[in-house]
């Protein structure tokens, strides 16, 4: 199975900086996945349609889950999302509690991870981690409590480097599917990227085939892409 994570800033055209579904799709059909993280996505209820959908159809995954963590007035619902060449049986949104108290004067903001099982037995989570420590360290707990023992893929924009300790815990839990492949090659900016925070995470039971970080341009991340297989 072709699986990606794509942080597409709301479809937004990094070179253009103009709202772009069509290059957006095509960054994804270049791949050939056969499902796609997505986040800092928008739905309906304010100034955009559900971008999930835009994209879904553009691609031609007709499946698709959009999970709002925020809604920020005049733009509306804003979250992860998750496109899917197969059928979601089961979707959740699962709250990341906000730190209480901060700990940091940083930019905070709500998040969530989205849980979704698939017809084929896979479980996805699509996770975007805050900025400051404290929301990573929430984001981490959350998500080992819904990873699935078999069969299971974490992916998103954890915004923090592969040396930072506070993906230890998942490590521990499962892999990070561009070891071995691409771990030292950065996703962002899209343009001159520097730095690695886009990840794809597999339960223990999954082969990597291979994983690569490809040269799209697109929005301000670039793709993260991999191959797995049972």
């Amino acid at each position: 199975m072709k699986i990606m994570t794509f942080n597409t800033q709301h479809c937004l055209n990094y070179l253009t900086k103009e709202i772009d579904y069509d290059i957006m799709a095509r960054a994804i059909l270049d791949t050939g996945a056969d499902i796609c993280a997505l986040n800092e996505m928008f739905s309906e209820g304010g100034m955009y349609p559900n971008q999930v959908r835009e994209l879904a159809i553009r691609t031609g995954m007709e499946n698709y889950f959009f999970a709002e963590a925020i809604a920020w007035p005049p733009e509306g619902p804003y979250g992860n999302g998750l496109i899917s060449k197969y059928k979601m049986v089961r979707c959740e949104v699962v709250k990341i509690p906000d730190p209480c108290p901060r700990r940091y004067n940083g930019y905070y903001e709500t998040r969530c991870l989205l849980k979704a099982e698939l017809e084929n037995g896979y479980t996805v989570l699509v996770c975007h981690f805050g900025l400051n420590l404290d929301e990573a360290e929430n984001a981490v707990k959350t998500i080992l409590e819904n990873i699935a023992p078999k069969k299971c893929i974490l992916m998103g924009d954890f915004n923090v480097t592969p040396d930072n300790p506070v993906l230890n815990p998942i490590k521990e839990k499962m892999k990070d599917a561009s070891v071995g492949f691409c771990e030292n090659t950065p996703t962002w900016p899209s343009d001159k990227p520097e730095i690695k925070i886009d990840y794809i995470f597999v339960s223990n039971d999954l082969k990597v085939e291979w994983a690569c970080i490809p040269e799209i341009i697109a929005s301000d991340h670039r793709v993260h892409f991999a191959k797995i297989s049972e």
